[in-house]
């Protein structure tokens, strides 16, 4: 049962908290602070307080929550040690489904842009419209990203981390962007 602003408005910071697990990874002091700022008109504000709250951290915060995601195709999959949300993710853009080739590929990506920047690529696999990103894409941009200016790829990966954030939000809400979708259909 999707959740409601009301709902969200109403509820105790714990409980508040708790609906919004799940939205930075491993990083619930993002939501926990954005939670102050209740209550919310819109599931925009919502968005923007967490936006808000992740700008004013600070580039060690900033840092630190992209260390905090695990690499694509990477050891948390191996393991199995992935949350829900990004075994979800991981799982509809085919990464837990690679070519011996594609996963060799993918593993040399990961370590060459941690060499570079020192934290994960990070990728919102569901894309623009929350659909999905192919395989070939998902390498493509990792390719292409590898060769980035290091504070332009800092900005990336918080830019698509926020993005994952969106779309597990509208997930959690049962909310499906109409107007950007009519956008990306002109």
């Amino acid at each position: 049962m999707p959740i409601t602003l009301d709902q969200l408005n109403a509820a105790s910071p714990h409980e508040a908290l708790q609906m919004l697990d799940g939205l930075y990874e491993h990083s619930p002091w993002i939501a926990e602070r954005a939670l102050q700022r209740r209550p919310f008109a819109s599931l925009a504000q919502l968005k923007h307080a967490m936006t808000r709250v992740l700008d004013e951290a600070g580039r060690d915060a900033q840092i630190g929550l992209i260390r905090a995601h695990p690499e694509l195709a990477g050891k948390a999959m191996v393991s199995q040690t992935l949350t829900a949300e990004s075994t979800g993710e991981q799982t509809r853009a085919g990464l837990t489904h690679c070519t011996p080739e594609e996963f060799e590929r993918i593993q040399r990506l990961n370590t060459d842009y941690n060499a570079r920047f020192g934290w994960p690529f990070i990728l919102a696999v569901r894309g623009p419209r929350g659909t999905g990103l192919t395989k070939a894409q998902i390498i493509a941009t990792f390719e292409r990203r590898l060769h980035g200016h290091p504070d332009f790829e800092l900005q990336e990966c918080l830019r698509n981390i926020h993005r994952i954030a969106e779309i597990r939000l509208n997930d959690k809400f049962g909310f499906e962007p109409v107007d950007g979708q009519r956008v990306w259909d002109w």
